[in-house]
């Protein structure tokens, strides 16, 4: 049976994430980021703008090995990318780096499901160097967990494994400090089905609401993306409803099979898309990646 490959590439879009719009996408303020080689790709794109430079943190993927790590793009104020560099790189996957300043501190909350932990990493020397400083232990089994700091307290949104299998669970957990100790919300699972997985950047609107961006999976993985307007956020409380934001479209072709990220910076707005390749030779690339994790899994 013929195994097919998401392949995405990572886009900037010259408006700010809070009014995103559809047309956006389908105007001339995209910027498209280098592709990876045949059969790799780099998706979850993060950023943060320091020094006058746009500093981009992407999962980096390979067929061949399935296998993920982090790199960053640096780019100019131009959007033009001048440096690039594995940042963070583990035995094990890495993805979804979501990057961000706190306590005067860079932070880095990359996905590592399949370490079986969840570890805050803090950059001694930015964007290059990166160290663990905390285990979430709340979180271990969860992915995309995406922090936000709001009403005083930091809030962590995550998705974990349903019972359903190949389905997940949004959950929340929260802290007075970032790094910790975490408590679980009481209303967990807050939202279950194809659209419970975080897809980027929470955004705080002007009247308080936060509106967290989730994938859609319910035709395929990272399909669309669906806004989830969070009303009510507190200890005890949660109240939230789904709304369309974002579908890929024919103008990003081939690039217009699905988008599953959508991350704030600033003046700008970092988004991924895919095209699927039902080819041959990628099915024949991701069962010599699914031999090469196998052997990995043996040797450990």
């Amino acid at each position: 049976m013929l195994r097919e490959l998401d392949m995405w590439r990572c886009a900037v879009v010259r408006r700010p994430a809070l009014g995103l719009s559809q047309a956006d996408l389908e105007s001339e303020s995209l910027t498209w980021l280098p592709p990876g080689r045949r059969f790799a790709f780099r998706a979850d794109p993060f950023g943060l703008w320091h020094e006058g430079r746009l500093h981009i943190f992407v999962e980096a993927f390979d067929y061949r090995t399935l296998k993920g790590s982090i790199e960053v793009l640096i780019c100019d104020e131009h959007l033009n990318v001048i440096h690039q560099a594995t940042v963070l790189s583990k035995p094990w996957h890495l993805s979804y780096p979501f990057v961000f300043e706190a306590d005067g501190e860079f932070w880095m909350l990359p996905e590592a499901r399949r370490s079986g932990e969840l570890t805050l990493y803090r950059a001694p020397r930015f964007p290059d160097s990166w160290e663990a400083e905390v285990r979430i232990d709340i979180a271990s089994d969860g992915v995309d967990a995406t922090p936000l700091r709001h009403g005083g307290r930091w809030w962590l949104f995550y998705a974990g494994p349903a019972s359903t299998r190949g389905r997940w669970e949004l959950n929340v957990a929260f802290a007075d400090r970032l790094t910790g100790p975490w408590r679980a919300h009481p209303m967990n699972p807050v939202r279950t089905g194809p659209v419970t997985r975080p897809a980027g950047t929470p955004v705080v609107r002007s009247d308080g609401a936060i509106d967290l961006p989730l994938q859609d999976c319910s035709k395929t993985y990272g399909g669309s993306i669906r806004r989830l307007e969070i009303r009510r956020l507190d200890e005890a409380h949660f109240d939230a409803e789904e709304f369309a934001w974002l579908e890929p479209s024919p103008i990003l072709r081939p690039y217009a099979d699905g988008l599953h990220t959508l991350a704030a910076v600033g003046d700008v707005t970092l988004i991924d898309c895919k095209f699927i390749d039902r080819s041959i030779a990628a099915n024949l690339v991701r069962q010599r990646g699914s031999l090469a994790r196998r052997a990995r899994q043996w040797r450990s």
